[in-house]
């Protein structure tokens, strides 16, 4: 090969990986500001902490089966085509979204909610598995490279879901829920037409002949890592989904409409920040794991026990929950510094098993591997989705809080079971 094919290829290469980060980002920001528009205007209109979260219920289920076979599809068809039909199908859910009525009970609005928010869900989970299976395919594979392109990935993206949901509350606040959902629709169709234009080679084509049953990974490692990857998602949604948006809104609302409105923005900047300093520390896992000059093993052998220290703090504010006479200030103040300790650690976990995952597969399993993986995402997620809602409402804050450093302390003791392969997979 030539010194001008070999540039070729790097450029084309480097442009893929730009053209799906930027169609990612598109994708998470409307994400975000939908979860955000959903979880506070149904809360306004009475819903209780559980029928908030089995809102969310069918968005987890179906990235769970989404994660499964997209794999299999992408491998079969193309990574390209997984992602145009995510963000098409983002589009057809956000329109399907506007035809709520109002009229409608309670319960006929949380099936069709649930209904949209699960096509959703297969959106995301199209578009997220597309884009992290093209970081492994388009990385250079000289030193830290891999980790440091997944890095980058994820924690941009995590960061621009971050604005999302300050956008979504921004939007309710300003304009109401259907002009907020037509003005992404009009964003993300814009988006996909570019996407769809400027998208350049350097993505693999489908290949026939293969057979479903292949995206069941026999690899221990990639098992016990998804297992991990349960625990430590449902850790943080346990909290994250209801507990944290709805005790928020109660503390900082006065119980009038201009009260609950600057409730929606101080809700969806805390949640924004939150994702943002958690995406910004994401991208720094490489330099703060010292990746550069660690080998696999090393990095292998960090993933316990940066669990077990993250394990610390949801346990140390479920105390100081427990403790407290009831809303305050000052456990204002202490659940916002604890929640922010718990994102930068939480942001190198998420981060090494970004990375471990694309480091065990190997190429030609690779959108298997990884749809498996985020299978389990998708499943931990579902867990602390489910157990949100529960634990808020018969437990509290405190529930919910010791429900996640329960699910930490089981998700180190899975990444205690890796090992580092003999030789890093190619």
């Amino acid at each position: 090969m030539t010194q001008d094919s070999r540039s070729s290829g790097s450029a084309s290469g480097l442009a893929a990986y730009l053209t799906v980060t930027a169609a990612y980002w598109a994708f998470m920001l409307t994400d975000g500001a939908l979860r955000m528009l959903v979880l506070l205007h149904f809360h306004t209109l009475g819903f209780s902490p559980i029928q908030l979260a089995y809102l969310f219920v069918l968005y987890e289920i179906a990235g769970m089966v989404t994660n499964l076979s997209a794999g299999w599809i992408a491998a079969r068809f193309g990574l390209t085509s997984t992602l145009y039909a995510g963000l098409a199908l983002q589009i057809v859910a956000l329109i399907a979204l506007t035809q709520l009525n109002p009229g409608w009970s309670i319960a006929a609005s949380v099936a069709f909610v649930m209904c949209v928010q699960g096509l959703s869900g297969v959106a995301k989970d199209l578009a997220k598995m597309s884009s992290k299976s093209a970081v492994k395919l388009l990385a250079p594979t000289e030193g830290d490279g891999l980790f440091r392109w997944v890095a980058i990935l994820t924690g941009s993206k995590n960061a621009i879901k971050g604005l999302g949901f300050l956008l979504g509350a921004a939007l309710l606040a300003m304009f109401g829920f259907l002009t907020a959902i037509w003005s992404m629709v009009a964003a993300l169709s814009v988006i996909l037409v570019l996407v769809v234009i400027l998208m350049p080679a350097g993505l693999p084509g489908g290949r026939k002949g293969v057979p479903f049953s292949a995206v069941f990974s026999k690899d221990r490692n990639i098992n016990w890592l998804s297992a991990a990857r349960v625990a430590l998602f449902g850790a943080r949604d346990v909290w994250f989904v209801v507990g944290i948006p709805i005790y928020f809104h109660m503390v900082f609302s006065d119980g009038t409409p201009e009260g609950a409105r600057q409730s929606f923005f101080l809700v969806g900047s805390f949640m924004a920040l939150w994702i943002i300093f958690y995406g910004f520390v994401q991208s720094q896992s490489p330099r703060l794991l010292r990746a550069k000059h660690r080998p696999l093993a090393g990095l292998v052998g960090a993933a316990r026990g940066w669990a077990f220290a993250l394990a610390v703090v949801p346990a140390g504010l479920m105390l100081a929950v427990g403790l407290s006479e009831g809303p305050s200030p000052a456990l204002t103040t202490l659940l916002i510094a604890g929640l922010l300790v718990f994102g930068a650690l939480f942001a190198v976990n998420s981060a090494l098993h970004s990375y471990l995952i694309l480091a065990f597969t190997k190429a030609d399993r690779v959108t298997m591997d990884v749809g498996f993986y985020y299978m389990a995402n998708a499943a931990g997620r579902l867990l602390g989705t489910v157990l949100s809602g529960a634990m808020y409402q018969f437990g509290g804050l405190e529930a919910c809080l010791a429900c996640a450093a329960v699910m930490i302390g089981l998700s180190a003791l899975a990444a205690g079971r890796l090992s580092a392969p003999e030789a890093a997979p190619s």
